[in-house]
């Protein structure tokens, strides 16, 4: 592989390099700083994307983080960390500026260079344009079997996976240059032939539904956008204080050492706090714009509520929607220049990845089995151990995709391969004052 000598083996190989990974180059940059060399953990990342990317096809003008800013790559972690989001404004010359703001939540806009900006100044080694073709237990190491800029294999004790996740369409609807995810919104509606019908459908009931909504109503002053859901209403995101604790490192702990059941209740009470939900002011805007459009009797907002998408045909000209309202049966159908899904995500297949080697881990029903550190668990022998950041929702709780936690969470990540590195390192000694 470019840039490895064929008998290096690095501790950590990590698969992707968004957020997680990110914040995971950083706590292993900050445990190495007052190491000696033979001390320090040795990583290289892989990701798929040219370069470093967050979301890109919704980063909507004005459109601003869901979170706090001080739930960043490090601050939870460690708050005198030079990556922090507040040192970044500050090399940038905006702190005063931002503090001026009175706001928790900066742009995502901002947050994105902000990421970029950490990426850029983390001393890592990241092979971009690069894919995880497979991975495979060979001796005292994993090979993992590279394409793209980089080729061949890269060799490591320990593999960190974070792939994210993969955008959701709805059932038996296929992506198309007129029908395509929210994920990818703003390169999708750039890419749309000259408009016809001056029509728009969009399919969700979260915040992301909520937003391209909003964000197609403005931009395209001569259309219509139809919202179609299967909620009465839109539902407002639950970011109470109490409500909120659910993404605490602490609660993480409460969710791994509780039963089956419990976590599904807590799942259940909670999803109001990330799933199919949209912020209240959001909601009010919408709402606002909607009943304007009553009183002045030119309509171009359309919320379809208790409705379902029943039919989508696909053709050069345009795009056939059939909308059921499912109190009365009744369908309404439209023609549009695009129908826009957003239909949320599925974990990345953490079993395709592992390939021959998703034999030799736990899997159950809800997922694979994790330890409370992240490790998938083992039913034959390893040469180190896997961690995932992501697709531990089943076990981790609601922070498992999302931001919130990543601070925290990496760094018991390094600390637990730093744990088994020191130990690796006390039984080869032994081995050598033993010959």
């Amino acid at each position: 592989m470019t840039g490895q000598a064929a008998d290096e083996i690095v501790d950590i190989a990590g698969i992707g390099f968004g957020p997680s990974n990110l914040a995971l180059a950083i706590a292993i940059e900050e445990h190495n700083q007052n190491l000696a060399p033979p001390q320090r953990l040795t990583a290289r990342f892989v990701e798929a994307k040219e370069r470093f990317e967050w979301h890109p096809g919704m980063l909507l003008p004005g459109a601003t983080m869901q979170i706090s800013f001080l739930k960043d790559l490090v601050t939870q972690r460690n708050v005198r960390s030079r990556y922090s989001f507040l040192n970044y404004l500050k090399e940038h010359d905006r702190l005063a500026d931002f503090i001026n703001l009175s706001t928790f939540r900066p742009t995502r806009l901002e947050f994105q260079d902000y990421l970029r900006w950490a990426a850029r100044t983390v001393d890592v080694r990241v092979h971009f344009g690069t894919t995880a073709v497979s991975v495979a237990a060979m001796g005292d190491c994993f090979e993992i079997r590279l394409n793209g800029r980089a080729d061949g294999v890269l060799r490591a004790r320990n593999i960190v996976v974070a792939v994210g996740l993969s955008a959701k369409m709805p059932d038996g609807v296929a992506a198309s240059g007129r029908v395509f995810h929210s994920h990818g919104l703003l390169p999708s509606l750039a890419a749309l032939p000259r408009l016809r019908h001056n029509r728009f459908v969009v399919i969700g009931a979260g915040q992301s539904a909520g937003e391209v909504v909003g964000h197609l109503h403005q931009n395209y002053g001569s259309s219509c956008v139809h919202a179609v859901f299967g909620k009465y209403g839109l539902t407002p995101a639950d970011d109470s204080s109490y409500a909120n604790r659910i993404f605490d490192p602490a609660a993480v702990d409460d969710f791994y050492a509780s039963s089956p059941e419990l976590r599904q209740q807590l799942m259940s009470y909670h999803r109001g706090t990330n799933y199919s939900a949209v912020e209240p002011a959001l909601i009010e805007q919408l709402y606002a714009h909607e009943y304007a459009e009553r009183v002045s009797g030119t309509r171009r907002l359309f919320m379809h509520g208790a409705s379902a998408v029943t039919g989508i045909a696909d053709s050069d000209g345009g795009v056939r929607v059939d909308v059921t309202h499912g109190p009365t049966g009744l369908t309404e159908t439209l023609v549009c220049d695009a129908v826009v899904c957003a239909t949320g995500f599925r974990p990345g297949d953490v079993r395709r990845l592992l390939g021959e080697l998703a034999g030799s881990v736990a899997f159950e029903d809800a997922g694979p089995q994790v330890t409370r550190d992240y490790r998938l668990v083992p039913t034959a022998p390893l040469p180190g151990d896997i961690y995932l950041q992501g697709g531990t929702e089943h076990t981790h709780g609601l922070s498992s995709s999302l931001l919130s936690n990543i601070a925290v969470r990496t760094g018991e990540i390094v600390r637990s391969i730093a744990r088994s590195a020191a130990g690796a390192r006390a039984d080869s000694a032994a081995d050598r004052a033993g010959g």
